[in-house]
């Protein structure tokens, strides 16, 4: 018990001390992840701490991520990305692993050597790849959308690359590993020993059972949970459900972050999505954030200095190959501008699945032991450089796209648009269909092209392209708008081009999106007086419901929820010039006490308020 105790908190307050570093260099979690994974790696040697097992407990992070991610897409939407799935994503294993493996016959390896390591570097990093693609908030553009259609055909590659290894296997290392293979033990199958007919209809029975399990058996399974009024029963039924599915996928040789990927899109417009992602997700962080500190604490420094220029340079030489492959896949789908860069490094990286099929070809004997640990060292040395490679796009090439970069659809803008709207999702949408049903002329860009191309079925004019670009903004024709309405989801993004739209075009009447409450600071900092609340009407709204069902009159609640609304927004006003962005608005002495004294007027005015009533009504 001691051991599993000091083991928790070596991790723990390791995760503790580099992630906020790390973030405050803006450098991200997942570096700040593997260098405290690297920091720790002596003391976890020093007590003979074995690292592998503890990654593979810490890969079901990835498996829940999945599912997370199932819960964000709705079936619709995916059968949407089928080209780029198929078409992206096939072409990108088949090229990568044709390439590397003919890199590999230079090398003088067997062939067989050389297309097990072309399957297991065809693969890229799951967890790296959308943790950063969440924290940075690109998920929903071209580069982003497309990396993850790749690495979901990935996630689907494995299971014949699992059917494909033991073919490979080489006479020669198979008499050396059997003795081993009988003291490791068996895996419990349902498929072992079966017909192939017969694990085809296995396997497929699996999956029919998840998705109508999903469909089916979620609601009376959670109301009859919700009788008990627990929280953890919830949070208990949630685990259950993932570790479930995921167990049912191993026992059938199936993948198991493809099988919880599957159940969350089948969930996806379940009732209880929200509620099961509230429960899964603080697992997910916690067992993502143990996988990058054991990639990092796996490295073995030692065989790593014995061959340093070797493993460096086939490092380098793998994540220069990927991209290459993965630019000139985005250039022939079309996938345009930054997009193709962070495309392209995004997923130039070996990914976490390379362990476990490394480890598998060893024990399959189609790997030699000794070249798999230097290959495990070059899947380990390429995820750690995976957050610089996404630092260089931040950095150096995305800023070159934002101030000349060219736009191939940019020059096709109609400009006679008098209000330009900056994002067509759920708020500019709305905003797109008012303004056009009273004969108002608009341009509304959006940097999703599967997004625009919908829309464009329904004969709404859309350009693509990113509104956050000066020259972009120059050829829809700022200089001649009367309006332009922010309603992009990033909140960066939305501060950066209200600095940018006010300094520039001062002429412009500039409403802006806020995702928050300090976001309409930053905003009124930056000079927009037009700042509209993401929730705050559709809030009052409901507090006005929340009051009529509590037995007040719609007229009375209606003019409660009027008072509030005007005494929020002289508050908001009021303190608004005392909120600094340079500090946390907690640590601001001034702001934090104006807003005390501000809530007990409030609460004391309404009290009179009340008093003054029942007095009338006595």
């Amino acid at each position: 018990m001691t051991e599993i105790l000091l083991l928790t908190f070596i991790f723990l307050i390791a995760g503790i001390i580099a992630v906020p570093i790390a973030s405050q260099l803006k450098l991200g979690s997942v570096l700040g992840y593997l260098l405290a994974g690297i920091v720790i790696s002596p003391l976890l040697s020093a007590l003979h701490v074995d690292v592998l097992s503890i990654q593979h407990f810490a890969e079901f992070g990835v498996v829940m991520m999945l599912f997370l991610v199932g819960l964000e897409l709705e079936p619709k939407l995916l059968w949407q990305m089928r080209l780029k799935l198929l078409g992206l994503g096939g072409l990108q294993v088949v090229i990568t692993t044709a390439l590397v493996t003919l890199v590999a016959r230079l090398f003088e390896q067997p062939w067989s050597v050389s297309l097990a390591i072309g399957l297991v570097f065809s693969l890229s990093s799951t967890a790296i790849v959308l943790q950063t693609l969440k924290e940075r908030g690109l998920m929903r553009s071209d580069g982003g959308q497309s990396s993850f259609s790749v690495l979901l055909f990935q996630d689907i590659a494995v299971i014949p690359m699992l059917a494909l290894l033991p073919l490979l296997a080489m006479p020669q290392l198979m008499a050396i590993s059997e003795p081993a293979l009988e003291s490791h033990g068996t895996n419990i199958s349902l498929v072992d020993g079966l017909p192939g007919w017969q694990v085809t209809l296995v396997t497929i029975t699996a999956v029919i059972a998840v998705i109508a399990g999903g469909s089916y058996l979620t609601r009376p399974i959670f109301r009859f949970i919700a009788l008990a009024r627990l929280r953890e029963l919830f949070t208990a039924t949630a685990l259950m459900m993932v570790i479930g599915i995921a167990l049912l996928m191993s026992l059938v040789g199936l993948s198991p972050a493809l099988g919880t990927f599957l159940a969350g899109v089948v969930l996806a417009n379940s009732e209880y999505r929200h509620e099961l992602e509230a429960n899964i997700d603080p697992f997910r962080g916690l067992l993502l954030g143990l996988f990058f500190m054991t990639v990092g604490a796996g490295i073995d420094f030692e065989l790593l200095a014995e061959n340093l220029a070797t493993i460096v340079g086939l490092t380098l030489g793998l994540i220069i190959l990927k991209t290459l492959v993965l630019y000139g896949l985005a250039v022939g789908f079309n996938i345009r501008g930054s997009n193709r860069w962070l495309f392209a490094l995004g997923l130039a990286q070996a990914g976490e699945f390379g362990f476990v099929l490394l480890s598998l070809t060893v024990g399959l004997s189609v790997i030699p032991a000794g070249i798999a640990d230097q290959l495990l060292l070059i899947v380990a040395l390429s995820m750690l450089l995976t957050p610089g490679l996404f630092l260089l796009f931040d950095r150096v090439i995305a800023p070159r796209f934002n101030k000349a970069g060219t736009n191939e659809v940019a020059e096709d803008i109609d400009q006679g648009g008098k209000v330009i709207i900056a994002g067509h999702g759920r708020v500019g949408g709305i905003i797109h269909r008012i303004l056009n049903g009273c004969g108002i002329a608009t341009t509304v860009i959006d940097y999703n092209t599967e997004h625009l191309e919908v829309l464009r079925a329904f004969k709404m004019k859309v350009y693509y392209g990113d509104a956050t670009r000066p020259d972009l903004l120059h050829v829809a024709g700022i200089e001649e708008a009367s309006v332009l309405v922010i309603a992009i989801d990033n909140k960066e993004q939305i501060t950066q081009l209200v600095e940018y739209a006010l300094k520039h075009y001062p002429h412009v009447h500039v409403v802006a999106r806020a995702m928050d409450r300090h976001h309409v600071y930053d905003l009124w900092a930056a000079g927009c007086r037009d700042v509209i609340r993401d929730t705050f009407d559709s809030s009052l709204r409901i507090g006005r419901s929340t009051l009529e069902a509590l037995g007040l009159p719609f007229e009375e609640a209606t003019k409660l929820v009027s008072e509030f609304e005007v005494a929020d927004k002289c508050m908001l006003r009021e303190v608004a010039d005392l909120y600094r962005r340079d500090i946390p608005a907690h640590e601001n002495e001034e702001y934090v006490k104006r807003i005390i004294e501000m809530n007990e007027e409030w609460v004391a005015s309404s009290r009179k308020k009340d008093a003054k009533t029942n007095k009338q009504s006595q």
